[in-house]
């Protein structure tokens, strides 16, 4: 930390397949205090609980090892700990991992903290409404997951053991960002004004590459240079909650008050009443100005007590997709491809599947015919393909290059739970030994 005046903080991933060598040039060049990677979605701890079913050992990301070798070596020679969400569907597998790459890479000494509390699979209200369509939940589908958004006093007492690494499951992504600031600068997690200026710093910095000039770019209206070696973010942020964004010299994209401006609003609902679980987070004051090249200043939060709730998302099984493909070329491509299409429509008009077919490209050129469809089972999405499949000989002219893929899909949905009935721990991994902290 700079001479207790600011404290750096810098965003390493923005999901779960975001790339890895700008977040290593961050610990190498930035000068962070701390490092997060912010690498989980809805559907990813559901993927990620699917996995856990089939193997015990698994259930993290599986590029967690990846990401910490590549980490590690320079955030331990640093002193940067790494704070993240890969833990997903199984964070204590995930210290262990965490463990073993350490190991393998020679790293005496690291601590691995791992946070639990979040699967309350055992706990949710299956008669209870869905957020989104107040349908019961078990309406949907069969259950596979229910994980609570766990907020930054979660995280604290793993981020002050003084871990090198801090592991969690499903935390809200701005309280990955707050529970290191909290620590960090000292700030009370009952003084609103700070906890809400360290969550609009966590939900600027939590895509990553997004506020640098990635998902920004649009070629002559909002033209972004060097986007092919986007840099990542970090934030210089002062005891009172003011932070200024930038990202390293040298690197590409930038930063600007319309990058910043546009992931302020990056998925926000109520920009007066943005719920967290750490604050309700009101951006109707926030100020964003331009103090420097690559050089944004943010500050203006204003914070309302937490809700007395936790949101839950709850992955259930929605069926199957399939998932199929055939080209053709040359002269009428495209009607020829348009044909194909309505032959498969009519095909499967009654086999009970959710069906939509498309085609790409101009006539002369290569067209594509896409057919996608989600069925109740594996069975009835290969009847899918299979059609797809039957066009080389059964349908128009000159097809080609087929291919299929059938898939489980994972359904998505939120419900609440009481604050009181979510229970997180914190167990710290070193020497072999365990140390578990409620």
């Amino acid at each position: 930390m700079r001479a207790n005046t600011t404290m750096r903080i810098g965003c390493g991933a923005g999901f779960s397949g975001d790339r890895i060598p700008p977040a290593v040039d961050l610990v190498e060049r930035g000068d962070l205090d701390v490092l997060v990677l912010e690498c989980l979605a809805e559907r990813t701890i559901a993927l990620g609980q699917r996995r856990r079913l089939r193997d015990p050992a698994h259930g993290y990301d599986p590029r967690l090892r990846a990401r910490l070798s590549a980490l590690l070596p320079a955030a331990v020679r640093r002193g940067v700990p790494v704070v993240s969400n890969m833990g997903a569907a199984n964070p204590r597998a995930a210290g262990e991992a965490a463990r073993a790459v350490a190991a393998e890479l020679g790293l005496d000494g690291v601590r691995v903290a791992v946070v639990t509390g979040d699967d309350v699979l055992d706990r949710i209200d299956l008669d209870a409404p869905a957020l989104e369509d107040g349908r019961p939940l078990a309406e949907h589908g069969p259950v596979i997951s229910a994980n609570a958004y766990l907020g930054a006093d979660a995280l604290l007492p793993a981020v002050a053991s003084g871990a090198d690494v801090v592991l969690t499951g499903r935390v809200a992504d701005p309280s990955l960002f707050l529970a290191p600031l909290a620590h960090g600068l000292g700030w009370d997690p009952a003084d609103w004004p700070r906890v809400a200026a360290g969550t609009l710093v966590g939900h600027l910095l939590e895509c990553a590459g997004q506020i640098t000039g990635g998902y920004f770019a649009d070629p002559g209206r909002k033209d972004v240079p060097g986007v092919a070696d986007l840099g990542f973010p970090f934030a210089d942020v002062r005891p009172d909650g003011t932070a200024t964004v930038s990202k390293l010299p040298g690197t590409g994209g930038l930063v600007t008050r319309a990058t910043v401006r546009e992931q302020l609003l990056y998925e926000i609902t109520d920009p007066a009443a943005y719920l967290t679980p750490d604050v309700v987070l009101d951006l109707r004051g926030v100020t964003v100005d331009e103090v420097g090249r690559d050089a944004v200043r943010v500050r203006g939060a204003a914070g309302r007590p937490r809700p007395g709730t936790l949101k839950v998302s709850v992955g259930y099984h929605a069926g199957h997709r399939a998932e199929a493909g055939i080209s053709y070329d040359g002269p009428g491509s495209r009607r020829r491809a348009e044909l194909a299409g309505e032959i498969v429509a009519s095909r499967l008009a009654s086999a009970g599947v959710r069906l939509r077919v498309g085609v790409i490209g101009a006539d002369g050129e290569e067209c594509r015919l896409r057919v996608a469809a989600l069925a109740s089972t594996p069975e009835r999405a290969d009847d899918v393909c299979h059609e797809v499949e039957a066009l080389y000989t059964n349908g128009p002219a000159g097809g080609g290059g087929v291919r299929t893929a059938v898939t489980d899909v994972v359904g998505i949905v939120s419900t609440l739970l009481p604050r009181e009935a979510v229970t997180p721990a914190t167990e710290i991994l070193e020497d072999a030994r365990a140390r578990e902290t409620a």
